[in-house]
Order: structure tokens, then sequence, then C-alpha cells
């Protein structure tokens, strides 16, 4: 188990690199599908790809409750490496989460043990953060939404396998919903709420 002083380092230019994050989240969360990479380089602890580091020291701050799951809280570094680069709360309760970090996506409970946000605050809702086997290489899941001309095809291994179909709840449940980033070492797909799986998945 890591001192602090054996914690891998965050950022090194922590205002650049933050940027540059920001900018390929919100890219991403504007072109639904598509891959983005994360230049910005950080530590991580075991367990923890370099692109979700970076989301986490670019989104998370002291008013952030982060959930883990069990292979992420399986040492205590995950937990110790956010709260001191971040000050984000680790809780146990993934109901009130604001994000969920997925080190073993498989084992992803069901969508109703997050939060959904409410019709006056959609954005109270937990967003997750899966790290996959592949961004570029498996199945190919076919988009259509906001921010999608068209149609968007993406090749991806992503588990849980029925990941798509999980997500068919952002229907019925809109404008409250689930978000969910995808990452792959220093690359990131998102699939908010307001994405459709048109077949494949």
């Amino acid at each position: 188990m890591a001192t602090v002083a054996e914690l891998p380092a965050g950022f090194a230019d922590k205002v650049l690199s933050a940027q540059s994050t920001f900018r390929s989240v919100m890219d991403a969360m504007a072109r639904p599908g598509s891959v983005q990479r994360i230049a910005s380089a950080a530590g991580t602890p075991v367990g923890m790809m370099r692109g979700t580091a970076a989301i986490a020291l670019t989104l998370f701050d002291h008013d952030t409750p982060v959930w883990l799951d069990g292979r992420m809280s399986a040492t205590a570094d995950v937990a110790k490496w956010l709260k001191f680069h971040t000050s984000a709360p680790v809780v146990a309760d993934s109901s009130i989460a604001s994000f969920a970090l997925m080190g073993d996506p498989q084992s992803l409970p069901t969508l109703d043990r997050f939060a959904f946000g409410s019709n006056e605050y959609p954005d109270r809702s937990t967003t997750l953060i899966l790290q996959v086997e592949s961004l570029t290489d498996g199945p190919v899941a076919e988009l259509r939404g906001p921010g999608i001309d068209g149609t968007a095809a993406l090749r991806a291994s992503i588990q849980p396998q029925d990941l798509f179909e999980r997500l068919a709840i952002n229907v019925a449940l809109f404008p409250r919903g689930i978000d969910v980033v995808l990452v792959h070492d220093e690359s990131i797909v998102a699939i908010p709420r307001t994405t459709r799986l048109v077949r494949g998945g």
C-alpha cells in the first residue's frame, strides 16, 4: 500500500493538462461515438488507466462523490490517490455518486443503483467511467442521436456486452439518465444519455 510520498504524481502541468483534457471530454460528449485522445500524461495508481486518471484530475473535486467498483477498491491506492490529488470523497453508496469508476465493467451493477438525476436537476446523475479492452477493435455498434450526423459506427470491445441494452432505460428517463465515458488507455468515447443504439452493440 502506497504512502502519500509514494503516490503516483498527477499532471506535470496542471493548468494546460486540465484544459486539454476538458476539451477532449467536451469533444467526446459533443460527438458521441467518436474516439478522442487525451494527450495529457498523468501518473496513475495500479488499476487506473491514464485516460481515467486525466478525467479524474480534471473533473473531480471535493464536491464530486466518487464510487469505486471492486477492482478499483481492491487496494486503498486508488482511493488514496483520488483523495490526495482531487479531494473527491470516495463513497460506499453508488446512488449518491457523481462519478462511478469501473475497472471491471463486466461486474457493472444494475443502473438503478446509480443516480438518474431529477427533472429539475438532470445533471445530478452518475456518470459511469468504464475501462474497456479496446475502442478500435471489436463488434460494431451503430449509434444515432444529437451530435451525430446520420449514424456513427463505434468498433469497440465493451463490457458488459449488454451495455447498450441497459442504456435503453435513458429513453424513458429523459431528461434524467446515465451518461457513460468509455476509456482505453489514453482514448475515450462518450455515450451521453441522448445517444441511441441503432444496431449492433
